[in-house]
């Protein structure tokens, strides 16, 4: 089964098919369905390449540096020679496979109408998937279906993410650094986070809060990978972060989970929050990193539920801390790279590699 992520962008190819059946409906009397699904699909498929960077990325980074009087006008014309590259692409598909009675000039040549057409359907397209890029996948698809209209009781893994060191580097080196500083590191938690099935719900400060259901972050130990894959994807562009920035970011982990309230809130503005222990237990954990010399730190509760833990990584215990706004004290590990496994042990429970 495919993961969700890769569903969203499924269902937007499809759409981009979609709205090329339907201008041939409107426009071309149905006459040639075939051709005007080859043509939605080519121009959607270019469109959204270019706007993930996937074609041109360069020009994408450049263009997003501009002001925004500069930007708008070069990102519409950006659309509008990718959408002619995929009318040209789709012109030439067509015209290969018998599906038009035109001649290939013809085929490839993009009118007036086409263009109008595809700049509205590309907008629209753009514009869903801007806000599912700026309230996260999951929440968006939650958001749409209403999912915690009403609060649901659930249970979540919570990974707190904390970038070390970021007021000092703000203090060095300004604000505005700091911050493309801040959305680099965070950017670069996205394909990680992505492939082991999480869900980025929030940025608070300089730390990124992930979440997963708990079967979900269970399976696999998705919810111990992914902190190391985060780091490890760091750790491989060291050279470019220092030309970049001077310095090679360092984070500090926190893993728990369990009940917690989930619901919509807001008004003017919605958001998906969550309520619970399971939450202000997490980022007590974060805050134990510091005084106990270490990176990464799991509950034992969490810990004791994980049916194995990925290869090479090993679990040591650092014993019961009290936590403030808690009154009993609470079990913790670090987790850490040993020898390489052949195959991914399972843990004793609550009694993890001690």
């Amino acid at each position: 089964m495919l993961p969700q992520h890769r569903w969203f962008w499924v269902l937007i190819l499809v759409a981009c098919g979609g709205a090329g059946l339907l201008y041939n409906v409107l426009f071309a009397g149905g006459a040639t369905p075939l051709a005007g699904l080859a043509y939605g699909l080519s121009v959607g498929a270019t469109t959204l390449a270019f706007d993930r960077g996937l074609i041109l990325g360069g020009l994408q980074a450049r263009m997003r540096r501009m002001p925004a009087k500069l930007y708008v006008p070069a990102a519409e014309f950006a659309y509008v020679l990718m959408i002619a590259a995929g009318i040209a692409f789709g012109g030439v598909m067509v015209w290969a496979l018998g599906l038009t009675d035109d001649d290939l000039a013809h085929a490839v040549k993009i009118t007036p109408r086409v263009l109008a057409y595809s700049l509205a359907v590309s907008a629209l397209l753009v514009f869903v998937i801007r806000m599912r890029d700026l309230i996260g996948g999951e929440v968006f698809v939650n958001f749409l279906v209403g999912r915690y209209h009403r609060p649901v009781r659930e249970e979540r893994i919570f990974l707190f993410l904390d970038v070390v060191g970021s007021t000092a580097f703000a203090e060095t080196h300004g604000d505005l650094k700091a911050q493309a500083y801040l959305g680099a590191v965070f950017a670069a938690m996205a394909e990680p986070v992505r492939r082991n099935a999480g869900s980025t719900d929030d940025y608070i400060g300089d730390m990124a809060m992930i979440t997963w259901p708990m079967a979900r972050g269970l399976k696999d130990a998705r919810c111990v990978a992914c902190v190391f894959d985060v780091m490890d994807r760091i750790e491989a562009e060291a050279d470019a972060w220092r030309a970049r920035f001077g310095t090679v970011p360092r984070l500090r982990a926190a893993l728990h989970g369990g009940s917690v309230v989930t619901a919509e809130v807001g008004v003017d503005r919605h958001k998906i929050a969550y309520f619970g222990d399971a939450v202000n237990v997490t980022s007590r954990i974060e805050s134990l990193c510091r005084p106990l010399g270490t990176e990464i730190l799991v509950s034992d509760d969490l810990l004791a539920r994980l049916p194995h833990l990925p290869p090479g990584i090993v679990a040591r215990s650092l014993g019961a801390h009290a936590l403030r706004g808690r009154g009993q004290p609470l079990s913790v590990s670090t987790l850490e790279r040993g020898a390489d496994q052949a195959d991914p042990a399972p843990l004793p429970r609550r009694a993890a590699a001690r």
